[in-house]
């Protein structure tokens, strides 16, 4: 498997909060992304490793982000992944905001200061059809034991509302629930616990994925399922697995804050690509 007939293949393997990404640069050579390259990538023993891959193309904006799940499913959105993109262009072209397109729509992002980045996930997808589910329900409370939360932020979330969400065998409970009949294109499901003012512990598993260790748009729904329920403002701090971060629910959309890591970079064989089926 060979890319303008160049030899491997630059990538870049970055995180947020331990959320874990590789990131290909597809700007200036153009790149096929198979479903087998992604799961080969995505292999932590025989591959790189990452929850999801991230590939940066040209876009009608700064850049256009395109998102794979670790099992080759794509995505629509990754929040984590666009915030450590806009900090990787952002120290690249020395602008403070960014505008980046993605099959979410046109997301802005900017720099926070103090080596934080923010990024504006849009609007969330309160309504059963745009999630989507199965059929027409309250999305507030669904017909589910729990009484889950659904929201759509670029890709499906069911927030479950717990005491204690230490307690919660996620392994289990989120694979039982990923594949849901109500979710038709599955989902994503978080564990929350209240524990503050305007706090929340919340742990998640990924479709696609399984258990990470953060997701931002698993924390950008969390926060909305929160506020819709009137357990908490619209402005929370989420404390997930490997770290916190900032969700705002402001009239424009939903802004998250948080750190960035680019830890190293990399080149992905000639031999490795072609021995991809």
């Amino acid at each position: 498997m060979r890319s303008d007939g160049e030899t491997g293949l630059p990538f870049l393997k970055m995180h947020g909060l331990g959320n874990d990404f590789v990131v290909l640069d597809a700007r200036a050579r153009k790149l096929v992304v198979s479903d087998a390259l992604v799961r080969a990538v995505a292999h932590r023993h025989f591959g790189v490793g990452f929850d999801q891959m991230a590939v940066i193309g040209p876009g009608s904006g700064d850049a256009h982000l395109t998102f794979y799940n670790a099992d080759g499913s794509t995505s629509a959105a990754c929040g984590n992944a666009t915030r450590c993109i806009a900090r990787l262009l952002i120290e690249e072209t020395g602008k403070s905001e960014l505008s980046l397109s993605t099959e979410h729509g046109t997301l802005i992002a900017r720099d926070a200061g103090g080596g934080l980045t923010s990024v504006n996930m849009g609007q969330p997808q309160l309504d059963w059809r745009q999630i989507p589910l199965a059929e027409a329900m309250d999305t507030l409370e669904l017909p589910i034991e729990g009484s889950p939360v659904a929201t759509g932020m670029g890709n499906p979330h069911c927030t479950f509302f717990v005491p204690d969400a230490e307690a919660i065998p996620l392994a289990e409970f989120g694979a039982r629930y990923e594949y849901h009949p109500l979710y038709p294109q599955r989902t994503n499901v978080q564990v929350a616990q209240i524990t503050g003012p305007d706090r929340i512990r919340m742990r998640v598993w990924e479709r696609g994925v399984g258990i990470t260790l953060a997701s931002g748009s698993s924390s950008c729904a969390t926060a909305v399922a929160a506020a819709r329920r009137g357990l908490t403002g619209r402005n929370v701090r989420v404390d997930l697995d490997g770290g916190s971060l900032q969700v705002d629910w402001r009239e424009e959309g939903v802004w998250m804050t948080g750190p960035t890591v680019h830890v190293f970079s990399g080149t992905l064989t000639q031999s490795f690509l072609d021995s991809i089926v």
